[in-house]
């Protein structure tokens, strides 16, 4: 297929760093090997987990967000080949499928200003370019049996992952979102910040649970729409739990397990909820790298969790280059997460 770019067995043993005495994940994960169907051997792989990336950033930049995230995948994937494969997380467990071959697309998007009206459509009209390959890997990755694991690129991809998975289920789907935002703005052309709002009026969405929204970066016109679809669109601010203290963290992850366990659902977290992360809309003050990583285990034990998308990383952002690994290895930690939660008994 021309529009993913697969990882060669060349290019993994290239990022493997091989050390005697141990067994790096980059020397167990799968890959797919030359001239076979991509989708047959999918499925008939004993691997329970496919990771993708999708190397983009013209969602955010259509969403005046700062870009850079275009290079999480490659980051994440360096520090995740290089981890132990051992009892508590193997390698075999996954297969590592490639990436969105968008260089096309970021070519376009580099020449466009947001602040032009018409290169402004351009890009709301690359991000739906994007919307419809993403939407067709998601829906063929899960039609296998399969788990997806997605690594952004922009929140707009959430479009592309619900809408997928909802194909492949034959019915609308729910998902919850660690974020800071809610990416439920309105319907004025595709970018990073209307994702959800887009799958929920199209009929891809059914519930949608905003896990630790920042109240000072929501608009009273957001909060009007949410507190209007309540049966279906809920959330709890990371000021209530944290600042104020009024609700507590745990209870809230089963408030909102409650709202979406019923039918299948995708686990979103966005990293620029987390304090210190490079991302496109970078903070100082949000959930801890402990609470994201425990609210992936949580949601993803649930047989009804369907995918993980991991987004908004921007690590090249990070001018100290002792540093910048830091963003991948993050991730790195936030996959084995997901991946131990369906394949421990903890």
């Amino acid at each position: 297929m021309n529009n993913i770019k697969l990882l060669t067995a060349n290019e993994l043993a290239k990022l493997t760093n091989h050390r005697s005495g141990e067994i790096k994940f980059g020397e167990k994960v799968e890959i797919i090997p030359d001239g076979v169907d991509i989708w047959k051997f999918i499925k008939e792989s004993s691997a329970k987990f496919v990771l993708f990336g999708i190397p983009e950033d013209i969602g955010v930049k259509a969403n005046h967000g700062r870009t850079g995230a275009s290079t999480a995948f490659e980051s994440a994937l360096k520090s995740l080949v290089n981890i132990q494969h051992n009892k508590f997380c193997k390698g075999n467990d996954l297969l590592i499928l490639g990436e969105l071959d968008v260089a096309e697309e970021m070519e376009k998007a580099s020449h466009l200003s947001i602040s032009n009206k018409n290169e402004k459509k351009e890009l709301f009209d690359l991000v739906s370019k994007v919307d419809k390959e993403v939407s067709h890997i998601i829906h063929q990755i899960v039609s296998t049996g399969k788990f997806p694991i997605i690594i952004g690129g922009g929140h707009n991809n959430a479009y592309g992952n619900i809408k997928g998975l909802a194909l492949a289920k034959g019915k609308p789907v729910n998902a919850v979102n660690f974020d800071a935002h809610t990416d439920f703005r309105i319907m004025e052309g595709r970018h990073s910040g209307n994702g959800f709002t887009y799958a929920f009026e199209e009929g891809f969405l059914k519930n949608y649970f905003i896990f630790g929204l920042h109240e000072n970066f929501v608009s009273k016109s957001v909060f009007n729409t949410i507190k209007t679809l309540q049966e279906r669109v809920r959330y709890v601010s990371y000021e209530e739990i944290e600042v104020r203290k009024t609700k507590d963290f745990n209870i809230e992850l089963n408030n909102a397990y409650q709202f979406v366990k019923t039918d299948p659902f995708g686990i979103e977290l966005d990293l620029d909820a987390i304090p210190g992360i490079y991302s496109s809309a970078m903070t100082l003050t949000g959930f801890s790298v402990q609470q994201a990583r425990h609210y992936i285990h949580f949601f993803g034990k649930n047989k009804n969790a369907a995918y993980l998308h991991i987004c908004e990383a921007a690590p090249n952002l990070d001018d100290n280059k002792t540093n910048n690994h830091l963003t991948g290895k993050l991730i790195a930690y936030l996959i084995t997460d997901y991946i131990k939660s369906k394949s421990l008994d903890i």
